[in-house]
């Protein structure tokens, strides 16, 4: 964000405008939104003489996430007006909803604007400004060719030459203006001839006698240097590729591929047989999937004749095994203390357990409550009070997973208070957040505030959102809190800030 001392004398820069009671005769308008490349909007001409600017850069022109801008005139570049200072800062949020505006007065000629704010250094443009009472406000036509000789892939051989034409059917050609490769502007007299070698890029504009100057348009070409006779043939060389059993035989199929360079003339054309069944072009990988031996062999031709001595590459493709289709075997089982009712007494431990009689088993996940899936790394402890649930599935090698299974529990406490010390306020509080739940006692001598525990140490906020979510989620299952209920806590949690 932008500096509140910046803010300030950005601000202050507005004071250059004109009494209200002043009238401007046109309005121009600049948008903006969350770009920081480009503004949303700008005009490109006006009329000298009185004018009103508006700059909004609002949520109603495409701001969404309250990024600043800045709508500033440019008073130090050669070749502008520099009679207006102006220096607008707007935000979505600022007392103005982020429209702004200001009376100046223009005068006959071209302005520069830019954003002021760091980072947006590519907002720029500029617009013209025409004398009053009408006249030609229509500005040049002007275009650009490129010509000399040119090789099979496009570019310049030795050197280019670059023509611009510029027509005005109002007030007459004024000027015409070029840069090449982001030198500077530089008036145009006559075709311009490039001879460096590489990529270029020549710009150019044109202005009327009325001051209207036509868009910036850009050519781009490049120079290479002449060519050299080239007497090497090219390289050229392949890799096998596919699955591969332990003896290096391919399973199902081989792929060949076959590259070839040539730093001269360029290659012309790639060849290759397989088995010795006769050359023929080739345009991509080739796939052999017969089961036996195999011998392919290549050679490339370079633009200039030149042909590569014949290389070769040998393999074994062997027939493939039977496709595992089958998903692992997955169980899991739920060990512990357990009271009369059932219930895990203090914690309980799941031990997941998976088999593939096929390609092996990859991978085994799970997940406790609703969590993330996790990968499973031996058995899992449970001490949280309260109903669980925990789902897990399987992936073999090839692939394959199993459907996804669960299993449920409850934990309770070993019978005595857990909570002698308990957090006894009716509601439950968040932070400084009065939710409305009440806070009952969950089963264990432990009440709903006792179990989120507000004043233990979290990694941070977010950790401490998660932990609320797991308790609450437990204590919904468990009967003990509505899904309303838990989403007041949670979103209570969420707005405080715990964990920071």
């Amino acid at each position: 964000m932008v500096a509140t001392a910046l803010g300030a004398a950005l601000v202050a820069a507005l004071l250059f405008a004109v009494p209200s009671s002043a009238v401007a005769a046109q309005i121009l308008t600049w948008t903006a939104n969350d770009s920081t490349t480009q503004y949303a909007s700008t005009p490109a001409t006006a009329v000298a003489g009185p004018t009103t600017i508006v700059f909004e850069n609002s949520a109603a022109t495409g701001n969404t996430t309250g990024m600043p801008h800045t709508l500033t005139f440019d008073t130090s570049t050669p070749g502008y007006n520099h009679d207006v200072s102006l220096n607008i800062l707007a935000n979505p949020f600022d007392a103005n909803g982020g429209r702004h505006e200001a009376q100046v007065t223009l005068t006959a000629g071209r302005y520069r604007y830019f954003c002021a704010i760091p980072g947006h250094s590519t907002m720029v443009g500029e617009f013209t400004v025409t004398p009053g009472g009408g006249g030609d406000t229509t500005p040049p036509d002007v275009s650009a060719t490129v010509a000399g000789e040119r090789d099979p892939a496009g570019n310049f051989v030795g050197s280019a030459t670059v023509t611009v034409t510029a027509t005005d059917a109002g007030s007459g050609v004024a000027s015409v203006e070029y840069h090449l490769d982001g030198g500077p502007w530089t008036s145009y007299g006559g075709p311009v001839v490039v001879t460096g070698l590489g990529a270029h890029m020549v710009h150019y504009r044109a202005t009327d006698t009325a001051g209207n100057t036509a868009p910036e348009e850009m050519v781009s070409f490049t120079v290479v240097a002449p060519p050299v006779q080239d007497t090497t043939p090219p390289e050229v060389s392949a890799a096998v590729s596919g699955e591969q059993d332990p003896s290096g035989g391919y399973v199902g199929a081989a792929t060949v591929t076959v590259t070839a360079t040539d730093a001269g003339s360029g290659v012309d054309s790639v060849a290759y047989e397989v088995d010795g069944t006769g050359f023929r072009p080739y345009t991509g990988p080739v796939l052999v999937s017969a089961a036996g031996d195999h011998t392919v062999r290549y050679r490339a031709t370079d633009r200039a004749g030149n042909t590569s001595a014949i290389g070769s590459v040998s393999f074994r493709v062997v027939e493939p095994g039977p496709v595992d289709t089958t998903p692992p075997d997955v169980s899991a089982t739920v060990a512990g203390e357990r009271d009369p009712s059932g219930n895990f007494v203090g914690s309980a431990t799941v031990t997941v357990t998976a088999t593939d009689a096929g390609s092996g088993v990859a991978s085994v996940e799970y997940h406790l409550d609703g969590g993330p899936w996790t990968p499973y790394g031996g058995p899992v402890v449970v001490t949280g009070l309260g109903a669980h649930m925990v789902h897990y599935r399987a992936t073999d090698t090839a692939g394959n997973t199993a459907p996804e299974e669960m299993v449920s529990f409850t934990v309770v406490g070993s019978g005595s208070d857990a909570c002698p010390d308990s957090d006894l306020r009716p509601t439950v509080i968040i932070g400084t957040e009065d939710t409305g739940v009440a806070n009952v006692d969950t089963g264990t001598g432990c009440t709903i505030n006792d179990l989120i525990d507000e004043d233990a140490d979290y990694a941070d906020h977010a950790a401490f959102v998660r932990h609320t979510d797991d308790v609450t989620e437990a204590l919904t299952v468990g009967g003990v809190l509505t899904r309303r209920d838990k989403g007041t806590i949670v979103r209570a949690a969420a707005r405080s800030d715990i964990g920071n």
